[in-house]
């Protein structure tokens, strides 16, 4: 068979475990809008937008296309909802290339009552359940803070470490240093020297990232004085791959009105466009009840189970083709 058609029905497969995973977990499927009054603020996401040509009474004629489902995911968890996912397709801007499609597939899911450890032990289940697919399990599963992953690497905390030390632990990687904070020297880091060194196979969950890249995760102080607050965040890899970013999510609405608009503020300065903040997520958060959520790149968990580095290689087809 064609490799991509494989693919193709590999990923019908996949799409049909993660029903029956959930399904038998209690957790159900929804559909949420793709198309948003409000955008994503994160500096480091650029949505696509559209206009639309109808009565003016629909709202606003300027929409975004949604980079996840996150936003009303969580307006369901507010209305008392309870446990959701949805699997579905997201769309980013300018992201087009070997492991990037500006349209892939995301599915995304929410546990009520839980934290961000708990809801990393059932991804990893969910991951080990697609390895299975394909004959295949994990040679090892490895979860540690990320404190730890930079310490046994590179011998200096990460919390700490000058940008500097940062620079120097890249080696032989040379990165135009122009207009790069200390976070994107960690982000750096991590995509160029410690991703590789994952092994083929293997799980890794690092957990507890610095509160600079919290997103939408909580934060938790240090447990002892001098210890740093950290954000209560994970994410996954297969082998090298990053697959899944988690949180115990964030239900403070002054802080994440605070998280937006600093977005905005780094948006600006950039010259970069300023998608409206969602009001309604703003407004819901105080009645989103604790709990974690996770996305899931299903793109590239295929890509994983298949062994490529080219996304083009699960696709239908890919953006340049398409």
């Amino acid at each position: 068979m064609n490799p991509r058609h494989a693919a193709l029905h590999l990923r019908a497969r996949l799409n049909a475990l993660f029903r029956d995973f959930f399904a038998t977990r209690g957790v159900v499927e929804v559909e949420t809008p793709v198309l948003s009054r409000a955008g994503n603020t994160d500096p480091n996401i650029r949505s696509f937008t559209l206009e639309f040509s109808g009565p003016s009474s629909g709202g606003p004629r300027q929409r975004w296309l949604r980079t996840s489902p996150e936003f009303p995911l969580k307006r369901l968890l507010a209305e008392g909802f309870g446990d959701c996912y949805e699997l579905g397709r997201v769309f980013r801007d300018g992201e087009a290339g070997g492991r990037h499609n500006p349209e892939f597939t995301m599915l995304e899911w929410y546990r009520v009552g839980w934290d961000h450890r708990r809801l990393a032990d059932e991804t990893v289940a969910l991951v080990t359940a697609a390895m299975a697919l394909v004959g295949r399990e994990p040679r090892e599963v490895r979860s540690l803070d990320f404190a730890t992953l930079y310490r046994d690497a590179f011998e200096f905390d990460p919390h700490t470490a000058s940008i500097d030390a940062l620079r120097a632990a890249l080696g032989e990687v040379h990165i135009d240093p122009d207009g790069l904070t200390r976070d994107d020297w960690l982000d750096l880091l991590m995509t160029h020297r410690l991703q590789p060194s994952f092994a083929t196979d293997a799980i890794t969950v690092v957990h507890d990232w610095p509160a600079t890249q919290a997103a939408l995760a909580r934060l938790r102080p240090g447990e002892a004085p001098g210890q740093p607050t950290v954000a209560e965040r994970f994410e996954l890899y297969l082998g090298p791959l990053e697959v899944a970013n988690g949180y115990h999510e964030l239900n403070d609405a002054s802080e994440q009105r605070h998280r937006f608009q600093r977005d905005h503020a780094v948006r600006s300065a950039r010259g970069d466009a300023l998608p409206p903040i969602d009001d309604a997520l703003i407004a819901a958060l105080p009645a989103m009840p604790d709990c974690a959520g996770v996305a899931l790149g299903v793109d590239r968990l295929l890509m994983g189970l298949v062994g490529t580095t080219r996304i083009a290689d699960v696709l239908a087809y890919d953006f340049a083709s398409a």
